[in-house]
């Protein structure tokens, strides 16, 4: 079938999750689109410097208004999307655990207040029925390593607009081929990637998971500069739509903000066989694979 897929390329704005939230439904609202990805922590900006930082900017993903508002967006304008942002996990600590002494727990309890706060690097597919889904990054990128927990959800996929198979993955997920492999073999027809690219290779090397996998794949990247304190990262952008022969369908400028939609014909990531005589799930031989 046709389907309309794109993304937003955009700079967030770090510590401005409500500013960040009106530039994303501003730059949308008015697309004709079936699905739209945006970058990795599209809500919050990405260079932390503390755990606090980022809790200060993380959402609970079943009671959020970042939740709320794509849940309302992606009902008016008829539009899956697919939005990373920083989770968090409230878990209120079991007063049954034992503790060596009764002070020892009274103390635990004072510094955590009853709560552990899990946070991960997330990204939420919402969809016009309401639906909603949650992917939790798998493969954490240098720094994220100190604020954020990996992913425990495994790779996710899930029914998007006319109930079109969409598999998620964020940013570095890319660098793991078992990443794209799994999405494929899950039955993905579309790999989301919602990213925030400081390195060089990624956007190329995406033109090889589709084409392994036989899937198109939108990498939805960040722009910009940002800085925090005496930290700065530039990102790549250079946003993309691959085709599942490796084609690149259209690919954006590295300081572009703006939202491009193109149509795909979904059924081409039903075609395995790279020749009469192989197709590429069949021809795997997973016995010999570490």
């Amino acid at each position: 079938m046709l389907y309309k897929v794109g993304l937003c390329q955009f700079k967030p704005i770090l510590f401005k999750k409500q500013k960040n939230l009106d530039q994303m439904w501003k730059m949308v609202e008015n697309i004709n689109a079936d699905l739209i990805i945006f970058p990795e922590l599209a809500t919050s900006g990405y260079v932390f410097n503390s755990r606090e930082e980022v809790i200060s900017m993380a959402d609970d993903f079943e009671n959020s208004d970042t939740t709320a508002m794509f849940t309302e967006l992606s009902r008016e304008t008829e539009t899956s999307y697919v939005v990373g942002f920083p989770e968090i996990v409230k878990e209120r600590q079991d007063d049954s655990l034992p503790f060596p002494h009764p002070q020892a727990q009274r103390q635990a309890m004072a510094l955590h207040s009853g709560v552990n706060e899990t946070l991960y690097n997330s990204c939420m597919l919402i969809n016009p029925d309401g639906s909603k889904h949650l992917y939790r990054k798998t493969h954490l990128f240098n720094e994220e390593k100190l604020w954020f927990t990996p992913g425990n959800l495994g790779f996710v996929v899930a029914k998007a607009k006319y109930d079109i198979n969409v598999g998620l993955m964020i940013c570095f997920d890319w660098m793991f081929p078992e990443s794209a492999r799994t999405l494929m073999l899950k039955g993905a027809t579309i790999i989301a990637h919602p990213s925030a690219l400081v390195l060089p290779w990624c956007q190329q090397a995406m033109l090889t998971r589709s084409l392994e996998n036989r899937v198109f794949s939108i990498t939805a990247n960040r722009t910009g500069k940002e800085v925090n304190t005496d930290k700065e990262l530039f990102f790549t952008g250079m946003s993309q739509v691959v085709s599942p022969l490796g084609e690149i369908l259209f690919r954006l400028e590295r300081d572009d903000e703006l939202v491009k939609i193109i149509e795909i014909e979904t059924d081409k990531a039903n075609e395995k066989n790279p020749t009469t005589h192989n197709n590429i799930i069949e021809d795997r031989r997973p016995e010999y694979y570490l």
